[in-house]
């Protein structure tokens, strides 16, 4: 479980391909201190298990499965990430629920600057519109966000300097790929909905 508070803006050190899988090793200082092998750490809002760790660095292995839904795929040596480690029981949550299980990929559109921020449009995949809603929360690339504009194919977010200048979303181009996670609850609502509705035809037969 993590809350979208970004730890650390990382850096990919190496990247092997094995197949239907990948190799990478993480530099983190922040996110390796106390790191034991399996610990969690959600790699630009992907988790991802350690398999091995070393000065301010860490392994993991990405499946077939994540590079296809997710924009790790497109990392290489010099990607900076964010990184993020579970929250602790009994910590703050400071952003809000986020599991690291990516729902899809996004685009950047645009950004237009401010004087003392940033307004970032994405594209939306369309089976994930559902999800988003104007003042509701989505992970964009582990970073928890307030939607500012839900629209039928994108939404916006505006982002403060201190996001900006301590993870990806602000060296992030148009046209550059991220991760998006919705609200699991707005997807746990929709199935026990979706099961209500169901239960008097059910119960007819």
């Amino acid at each position: 479980m993590f809350t979208g508070i970004v730890e650390e803006l990382g850096e990919v050190t190496a990247v092997e391909k094995l197949g239907d899988a990948s190799r990478f090793r993480l530099r983190g200082p922040a996110v390796t201190e106390g790191a034991k092998h399996g610990d969690s750490i959600a790699v630009n809002g992907v988790c991802l298990t350690v398999v091995d760790f070393g000065e301010h660095e860490f392994t993991a292995d990405v499946m077939a499965e994540t590079l296809n839904r997710s924009s790790l795929g497109a990392l290489e040596v010099g990607s900076r990430v964010n990184l993020e480690r579970p929250m602790a029981v009994g910590g703050r949550l400071g952003g809000h629920i986020v599991q690291g299980h990516v729902d899809g990929t996004g685009r950047i559109v645009e950004r237009k600057i401010s004087e003392n921020w940033e307004i970032v449009k994405i594209s939306l995949p369309a089976e994930l519109t559902r999800y988003v809603v104007e003042k509701g929360s989505i992970t964009v690339d582990g970073v928890s966000l307030t939607v500012v504009d839900a629209g039928p194919d994108y939404f916006t977010i505006s982002l403060i300097p201190t996001t900006l200048a301590l993870t990806t979303l602000g060296i992030k181009k148009p046209g550059d790929p991220v991760n998006l996670e919705v609200d699991v609850i707005a997807k746990y609502v929709e199935r026990l909905l979706g099961n209500t509705a169901q239960e008097p035809e059910e119960s007819a037969k």
